[in-house]
């Protein structure tokens, strides 16, 4: 019986309002809460693939197929693995005065430059990936079986693809219970809260966007009117090198900054709910309404990449670079179909 009472007020105490100055007031509430949330100490993160992606030794060293041609996905900016000139059978014989011979894109590939290096044994190896790298990689070995056979050739086709991990970020919604619509309070309400956000999560290199901000008046249960804010925005981690890194290592888990910033946020509309708790009769005229934060986990492709993991089976979760055939004009999850694209990347369809 207690607790039904205790909703009970909760709720009614919805709708007093205070006289006077709302907007200081409701500041004040937000500015208490961000003072109790406390970012945790910056940790450093190793480098690592995707979601979905197994590393293992065999993925580092790639080997070739007469069969067909062979998928190596390369993230950009990050040094390759090894592609071998041989197969898996090969790799494990003797090879009589073997030479190799690779070819990409942009015709024959010397043994160093500033991109690429051969290895003695012809392996190749991408120094720093870039976008334009993507495309068919062919290797030409010759060699003798034994010292009395004639020459073989073989030849071994690769399909070399950039790839980045998807853009990850929150969009959460929240409601407030706000001044009449058409006032300048609110206005100003949301460009405080958006500052208070976006310091909140600076530390760990992320932003916070609003995407829309609406007033609204609701008829309430059993009652009548009040003004509600209805707010979405997004929290994402940044890539620049302007920014003040989180961790040690420059290749910081965006996913693990991201989740830290999630925390930070949930703990400050917590702390607003206390706060309020303990604030004296009447209620300042803009305030958070008590369990209407809701969040969803979204992932976005960078324009010119897509995620399929019916053709890229071996990295499922990567954005890949979209094949000929295909674009990704925006930020969406997948490459659409289009026959007059003939690149690697396409962000547009002519």
């Amino acid at each position: 019986m207690e607790a039904s009472a205790t909703v009970r007020a909760r709720r009614g105490r919805r709708r007093v309002r205070a006289a006077g100055f709302p907007l200081s007031r409701a500041t004040a509430i937000l500015l208490l809460s961000a003072f109790v949330v406390r970012a945790p100490p910056a940790v450093g993160y190793l480098i690592r693939p995707p979601g979905g992606f197994r590393l293992t030794q065999d993925s580092l060293k790639i080997v070739g197929s007469p069969q067909h041609p062979v998928k190596v996905y390369v993230m950009l900016h990050q040094r390759s693995p090894h592609i071998l000139c041989v197969t898996q059978r090969l790799r494990n014989s003797e090879l009589i005065d073997p030479s190799f011979q690779w070819y990409g894109p942009r015709g024959k590939i010397i043994s160093e430059n500033s991109s690429t290096h051969i290895t003695s044994t012809g392996s190749l190896i991408f120094k720093n990936f870039e976008e334009g790298m993507t495309g068919i990689y062919t290797c030409f070995l010759e060699y003798k079986p034994t010292v009395e056979e004639v020459v073989t050739n073989l030849q071994l086709k690769y399909i070399v693809y950039a790839y980045s991990e998807p853009r990850f970020f929150y969009q959460f919604t929240a409601r407030y219970h706000a001044a009449p619509c058409n006032s300048i309070y609110n206005v100003s309400f949301e460009n405080k809260l958006l500052q208070i956000l976006g310091k909140l999560v600076f530390e760990l290199s992320c932003e916070v966007s609003i995407l829309k901000s609406e007033c609204h008046r609701v008829k309430m249960q059993k009652a009548g009117f009040q003004n509600e804010l209805f707010f979405k925005f997004a929290v994402s981690c940044l890539e620049s090198d302007n920014k003040p890194k989180p961790c040690a290592d420059r290749n910081c888990d965006n996913s693990s900054r991201l989740s830290k910033a999630k925390n930070l946020i949930e703990r400050f509309f917590t702390q607003q709910v206390e706060a309020l708790g303990k604030h004296a009769e009447p209620l300042p005229e803009i305030y958070y309404i008590e369990d209407t934060l809701q969040m969803v986990w979204i992932n976005r492709c960078f324009p010119g990449y897509g995620i399929n993991t019916l053709k890229h089976p071996k990295c499922p979760e990567c954005c890949v670079i979209c094949s000929p055939g295909s674009y990704n004009p925006s930020d969406s999850n997948h490459c659409l179909q289009c026959n007059s694209s003939m690149v690697f990347g396409a962000r547009v369809c002519l």
